[in-house]
């Protein structure tokens, strides 16, 4: 997924999109149907990974989630990133990233197009959704140690 074609679901689903360095010191803010992405933001890869989870909090949040001391807000939080992961990596992506020829978290994360962190983030996420391994097709992921084993029949 590419940032463009994040900002043409933006766009098709009728989301204002604004650009500024006022925003609380926050990378991304989603606020009534309106995403504003700070500009200072270094790359155009934690662009991509910020309007990703902006945009999931379109899709799975509501209200005013700013203060993260109230568990609500933080598990609506959580939702909007496991979005993102799912929207930008996904299980797959992690297949198709071994199959590519990726063999750690930095090549990962170049061939997904997506941040270090990112990727760090979101196998934290899957490995606490799914434990340590997660099974589909004939694939075995390992979140930890992180790889990925093709089931032979």
């Amino acid at each position: 997924m590419t940032y463009e074609k994040l900002l043409g679901e933006i766009e098709k689903e009728g989301i204002e999109f604004f650009e500024n360095n006022h925003i609380l010191g926050m990378k991304g803010l989603y606020v009534d149907n309106t995403i504003t992405l700070n500009t200072n933001i270094d790359t155009d890869i934690e662009r991509k990974c910020v309007l990703a989870e902006e945009l999931g909090h379109h899709y799975t949040s509501y209200g005013n989630i700013v203060d993260q001391s109230k568990v609500e807000n933080r598990k609506q939080e959580r939702r909007a990133r496991a979005w993102a992961y799912d929207k930008l990596i996904g299980i797959i992506g992690i297949i198709n990233s071994y199959k590519y020829g990726c063999r750690n978290k930095y090549e990962m994360a170049e061939y997904l197009n997506v941040t270090e962190e990112f990727i760090d983030d979101a196998l934290k996420y899957y490995k606490e959704k799914y434990g340590l391994l997660y099974e589909v097709d004939n694939y075995i992921v390992y979140f930890e140690p992180l790889g990925v084993l093709e089931k032979l029949e």
